[in-house]
């Protein structure tokens, strides 16, 4: 498994693949990880360490990341890392890594090589290793769409690098085994934009896992204020600036008391910029800015809440993934306000497991109304609701984690 993104590397890129980790073993398979060192990583979150089976196999190399450089040479590097590598700031770890790679294919008798992105440059060394094992089974795993993706799309690379780099999306799509994506719309137009028939190409989400909340309380206790939780990052389209005007619009009308509402906004921020922009829409009172939490201090924190917030910008391409939260949400049983394009995938799934309420990222009175049903519903200790337990199981990691076998089945057996 060549996955750049690991722990006790933190952030949502790294769930999907240490769950499978996790649970590989169940399905009879040995997962041996090439990643990278720890040193540097912009990002750690110990906890997840413990999701990994004893004695799993972590090879780690240096990650040759010039974004991580310090001091004077900051900017240089980050230049490097993200407008110089393509197509990543990983690409000079996948080139280094090869030998490295060899020699574990070589002594494990390794039969299966899956690789996950982003970072897209774990595709690279994949392809790189299935051109030199052609008869190892390679399993392409996109947790979000690459030359298609919308924050690129948002801000489009010259067109040098552009066709660079749609010409190895096309090399990685043509040459694995089997493709896996995220999202049925991700899946679609990965076909699309590459004249693919899809035959080996399956959809696989992400999920929740239900030993992460074995250690909590999951019953709900009251609080004295009306308790909202944003988990996630918020950079490029995701931005918050709707929701923030919907509940200063409701404060300033009296719709809702000030002081009985409080908003935590649990991320990975610039605090100061957000800040500004709290204190911008008179909320500074009201919003707590948390910042970045282990994963399972995260998970304590909604369930500590009265309802949990997604939030999910528009725009091209912005209907084809799930939000990463949105799984975990599911298994808390709280109410969700989703803040989503009303016609996107992420949206679908909240409907279809019956965890919350949609209200279109543009639409403020939208989302005011859907706040305001549900502050009411608080005050009257009413705030309850009944999700669609048996959908919402077939998202648990475990699940999941037997459909990417039954892919590894298919092509290694």
């Amino acid at each position: 498994m060549i996955a750049n993104q690991f722990p006790p590397m933190g952030g949502s890129g790294v769930q999907r693949s240490v769950k499978f980790v996790k649970h590989l073993g169940k399905f009879g398979y040995e997962p041996i990880v090439l990643t990278r060192e720890e040193k540097g990583m912009p990002l750690k979150d110990e906890t997840l360490l413990e999701d990994i089976p004893k004695g799993t196999d972590i090879i780690r190399t240096k990650p040759y990341d010039f974004t991580e450089w310090k001091s004077v040479f900051r900017l240089f590097g980050k230049v490097l890392g993200l407008k110089v590598f393509i197509p990543d700031s990983a690409w000079l770890w996948s080139i280094l890594s090869r030998k490295t790679a060899v020699q574990a294919i070589v002594k494990n008798d390794i039969k299966i090589i899956y690789t996950t992105s982003a970072p897209y440059s774990d595709h690279l060394l994949g392809l790189y290793l299935k051109r030199k094992f052609p008869d190892i089974v390679w399993v392409a795993d996109f947790r979000d769409e690459w030359t298609n993706n919308p924050y690129i799309l948002d801000n489009p690379h010259w067109w040098f690098r552009t066709r660079k780099e749609k010409k190895m999306e096309r090399e990685v799509l043509e040459t694995a085994d089997a493709l896996i994506t995220n999202t049925p719309v991700m899946r679609k137009n990965f076909l699309l934009n590459n004249n693919i028939d899809g035959k080996n190409f399956f959809v696989i989400p992400n999920g929740y896992d239900k030993e992460d909340f074995e250690k909590f309380d999951l019953t709900k206790t009251a609080n004295p204020k009306f308790t909202l939780t944003y988990t996630g990052a918020l950079y490029g389209r995701r931005k918050p600036d709707t929701f923030f005007r919907a509940l200063s619009e409701l404060i300033s009308e009296n719709k809702i008391d000030g002081n009985k509402i409080s908003v935590n906004l649990i991320g990975n921020y610039y605090k100061e910029k957000l800040q500004a922009q709290v204190d911008s829409f008179s909320l500074t009172n009201q919003i707590n800015i948390v910042g970045y939490v282990p994963h399972d201090e995260c998970i304590r924190r909604q369930l500590l809440s009265d309802v949990l917030v997604l939030i999910e910008g528009t725009g091209k391409g912005s209907d084809a993934f799930y939000t990463g939260k949105i799984f975990e949400y599911m298994n808390t049983g709280r109410p969700v306000l989703a803040v989503l394009p009303k016609d996107g995938a992420a949206a679908d799934l909240v409907r279809k497991t019956k965890i919350g309420e949609v209200a279109h990222t543009d639409d403020v009175d939208a989302i005011k109304n859907v706040v305001f049903d549900y502050y009411e519903k608080w005050l009257k200790k009413e705030l309850a609701f009944l999700p669609d337990r048996t959908e919402i199981e077939k998202y648990e990691r475990k699940e999941l984690t037997k459909k990417l076998a039954s892919v590894f089945d298919r092509y290694y057996h």
